[in-house]
């Protein structure tokens, strides 16, 4: 259902109190905002609500009940992680080292990329992921399952299959030693910290998702420590971390028998971690 033409003059003459209500609960962008959720609501009920959501703290996505992610609209249920706009910095790098793979100059076979997102969330990474290469066979993850049943959404139009369960373990066994692009986005908040963070992501998204453990790397450590059985040779495993975390997550990964490097976004304020699994023996790629 579309709003007619007489809700959305009822709707847009209520702009400039929208707009108050929500700098007044703190909204930074509460123009932009205002404008989200104007073109959002189908009646001025809708409208109403959604403002109320807001101004009680929800986060803007959840409220839309989407999110802009690599040129995407993602569909993001109450629940579920919000993909940041930083992450985009991931998946700009997995896209880079696969493209460049696939060159005619470097002779590589023309086939589709196998990528697996854990800790996948909405499914963004995979979704941007599939969006960007011209093939791709992708399988995603996550042990929450309003996460599970909302990646599917994101997903499945690009023929992905989503899995819920814990980091690998509930991947086809058959992706073992075939993986070219493993992304994950994990948890890499150390637990004392979580409580800092914005009200919207510690009191409306999963804690599973935010908690890194201790240091903040007990899950980064978890997925380097087995990805060197899922990837192919020369494939790559990306990870989201903090700056101060960077040094001791490439131990992790060169632990793993990984060959890691950082690379940096200070317009994102992203860093992330790749690391290429090379066999014993294997020539640099």
């Amino acid at each position: 259902m579309r709003p007619d033409s007489a809700v959305q003059g009822t709707c847009h003459g209520l702009a400039p109190e929208i707009v108050a209500r929500l700098r007044a609960a703190g909204c930074v962008f509460a123009e932009d905002e205002a404008a989200l959720l104007l073109a959002a609501a189908r009646t001025s009920d809708e409208l109403a609500a959604m403002v109320e959501r807001r101004t009680l703290g929800h986060p803007l996505e959840h409220v839309l009940g989407w999110a802009e992610f690599c040129g995407l609209r993602i569909a993001v249920d109450p629940g579920v992680f919000v993909p940041r706009r930083r992450t985009e910095f991931l998946v700009e790098q997995a896209l880079r080292l696969r493209r460049r793979s696939v060159t005619p100059e470097t002779g590589a076979e023309q086939r589709p990329t196998v990528v697996v997102d854990l800790c996948c969330g909405s499914g963004a990474v995979g979704a941007a992921l599939a969006a960007g290469l011209e093939q791709v066979e992708l399988y995603a993850a996550d042990i929450e399952p309003a996460a599970v049943r909302c990646a599917r959404r994101n997903v499945a139009p690009v023929g992905g299959a989503v899995y819920e369960g814990d980091l690998f373990e509930p991947l086809p066994p058959g992706l073992r030693g075939r993986v070219d692009v493993l992304v994950a986005n994990v948890p890499y908040v150390p637990t004392e910290e979580v409580g800092l963070l914005p009200a919207e992501a510690r009191e409306y998204e999963p804690l599973v998702a935010l908690d890194g453990g201790a240091d903040g790397l007990d899950v980064l450590r978890r997925v380097t420590g087995a990805a060197p059985q899922w990837l192919a040779p020369g494939g790559h495993l990306l990870v989201e971390t903090s700056e101060r975390q960077a040094a001791r997550a490439v131990e992790a990964f060169t632990g793993a028998g990984l060959l890691p490097r950082i690379v940096r976004s200070e317009e994102l304020y992203a860093t992330v971690i790749v690391g290429t699994w090379r066999q014993p023996g294997q020539a640099a790629l």
